[in-house]
């Protein structure tokens, strides 16, 4: 049986303008948006330092002194947060893990995005030792019928007939971003070809998930508290 390895830090990312959630994010970062009276990131410091992940990377762009006032430096979640800049422009997910980097590495670390509001637990994050990534997956959403990725036998496939979304909560090695360079650059290349690689594993979790990238589903989730 080949090794599991759990992630040593975790990064949420938080940099994103928030353009569908305009004008609630036009004076708060879409991150600090609450949900049931609590910020979607702090939800996700709290529960990553409940997880035992403690060392917490934070990449801010739009507003993101809102986000670093707020959270402040980790402590009072049991927490150290790093924050990575990016103004005056966002890097897309891609650069902004790459240009993290530094502060995830050495060991695999986990990566969050900031806008979703889900209860998986992150403490079962677990990433075999002959993979560079893994993702998790959950059942597609009105909003995403078409899903994104397949699952065979624990490998994660870009095409396949029944495909899933990915749910924004992976983990990943710094091998995966080989070859990569400081700038703004997608995802989804590098996880096409970590796929083509058979080196991405993945999981489909059927618990509460939620994008929260319209006012209508921030709406939705608060009304059902």
């Amino acid at each position: 049986m080949n090794a599991l390895e759990r992630p040593r830090a975790a990064m949420i990312l938080a940099a994103g303008r928030g353009e569908r959630l305009r004008p609630l994010t036009d004076a708060t970062p879409k991150p600090l948006l609450r949900v049931r009276g609590q910020p979607l990131i702090e939800r996700h410091v709290v529960a990553l330092a409940r997880a035992g992940i403690s060392r917490i990377v934070i990449n801010l762009a739009w507003l993101g002194s809102q986000i670093r006032d707020y959270l402040g430096d980790g402590a009072r979640y049991g927490a150290a947060i790093i924050y990575s800049e990016e103004a005056p422009q966002a890097l897309e997910t891609g650069g902004g893990i790459y240009r993290a980097l530094p502060h995830l590495d050495p060991g695999p670390f986990a990566v969050l995005n900031g806008d979703i509001f889900t209860d998986f637990p992150l403490e079962t994050l677990a990433l075999d030792s002959t993979r560079d990534a893994h993702l998790v997956l959950v059942p597609n959403p009105p909003q995403h019928s078409r899903g994104d990725f397949g699952i065979e036998q624990g490998v994660a496939l870009a095409e396949a007939a029944s495909r899933y979304t990915f749910s924004g909560i992976a983990m990943y090695r710094s091998a995966f971003f080989a070859a990569c360079t400081d700038g703004a650059f997608p995802l989804k290349p590098l996880l096409l070809r970590s796929m083509a690689a058979r080196r991405c594993s993945a999981q489909l979790y059927a618990g509460a998930w939620e994008d929260v990238g319209t006012a209508e589903r921030l709406q939705a989730l608060n009304a059902a508290n």
